[in-house]
């Protein structure tokens, strides 16, 4: 593909400085970017590629000085790159069609355009969507919903009864509707709890690789519309995330918490269970929630407390052995001078005998 830049900015209601009849045929990231890509800047650190970059055009913000270079400017470039990656990367254009190694179970729906890859075993009474892609591998449980448009990766496993919305993706190695963990102690022992539930994903929502999204044990686990999860997250029974929520890599959310929506839960970050999290919390890297946390807050550390006072906490961490040090020579020199008093305090009761 060929395009003048002019055109790529009527398409984003960009401005252009330099050459508008700059031809893109290509789009890479600005450090590997050549003669006829476009690339972007966004994170300022980035900001000293600008002189050395070979790309033909920069997408870039307002304040951006680039003497020498052509940019297209808009508000957010990286919303703009990522709009852009479509145009010269549009996604594969599957076959439409079912292919014989696939297993099929009674009274299975098919919408059209569904596209269902060899080794593929879908349950029964399952209802498959309007252009649903299956890769090899995937096991679908008796009485599964995919919504149209959705995506599933190989070895995705997607459990009875559970109910998939449109346009979701699901990556690799994902177990959705896995039991919940759920058992009762009997005196010295643990006897399960049946977990009778579903799951339940929204449209639009992206499901990373290796995820686990345990079914709740009578009603749902919901992840809701727009959310998206990174690799190796672990989602408990009953829990609910709200609305474009980010859950960032190894993130564990204990079972029964209710995410608001626009919560971002950063790497590694977890939550005890039954909690309450308001819209538009952070939860910092590796912050550890254990009681409720109000609407808009950043809480850091473990446990999880403002961002702020985790800031300072971490600053006086380093300092811990320093100041050991300097609280054991206290110690000393209060016992040495202790013992001094003393010693003075006989020596003057001797004098007065």
């Amino acid at each position: 593909m060929k395009i003048p830049l002019k055109e790529i900015a009527e398409m984003v209601a960009g401005r252009i400085e330099g050459n508008p009849d700059t031809i893109i045929s290509g789009i890479a990231t600005i450090e590997d970017a050549n003669p006829g890509d476009l690339t972007f800047l966004s994170n300022p650190k980035y900001a000293p590629f600008i002189e050395k970059t070979k790309a033909s055009a920069i997408i870039c913000s307002p304040e951006t000085q680039a003497f020498g270079k052509t940019l297209l400017v808009v508000d957010n470039p990286y919303l703009t790159f990522a709009t852009l990656v479509g145009l010269f990367f549009p996604p594969k254009k599957e076959s439409g069609t079912v292919d014989k190694r696939a297993i099929l179970g009674a009274n299975v729906h098919l919408g059209s355009g569904v596209t269902i890859y060899p080794f593929v075993y879908v349950g029964n009474h399952c209802v498959i969507d309007d252009n649903v892609t299956i890769y090899p591998f995937c096991y679908l449980g008796e009485g599964v919903t995919v919504g149209a448009g959705s995506l599933l990766h190989p070895h995705v496993t997607i459990r009875e009864t559970c109910r998939i919305g449109k346009r979701v993706i699901v990556h690799s190695g994902s177990v959705i509707g896995s039991d919940g963990f759920g058992f009762a102690k009997d005196t010295n022992r643990y006897i399960k709890i049946p977990q009778l539930g579903s799951v339940q994903i929204d449209d639009d929502v992206e499901i990373g690789a290796c995820n686990t999204i345990d079914r709740a044990a009578i009603d749902r686990t919901w992840i809701k519309r727009g959310t998206k999860t990174d690799n190796l997250v672990q989602i408990a029974h009953n829990v609910v995330v709200g609305e474009d929520s980010l859950i960032v890599a190894q993130v564990g959310i204990s079972g029964s918490t209710q995410l608001g929506n626009r919560v971002t839960m950063a790497g590694q970050s977890a939550t005890t269970g039954h909690l309450k999290i308001g819209d538009d919390v952070i939860i910092g890297a590796r912050g550890a929630a254990i009681a409720d946390i109000a609407a808009g807050q950043v809480v850091s550390g473990a446990p999880a407390m403002p961002h702020k006072t985790w800031l300072k906490a971490t600053r006086i961490f380093q300092n811990l052995p320093e100041m050991r040090k300097k609280v054991l020579a206290l110690e000393k020199t209060v016992s040495d001078l202790e013992d001094r008093l003393s010693q003075l305090s006989s020596e003057a009761n001797d004098t007065d005998k």
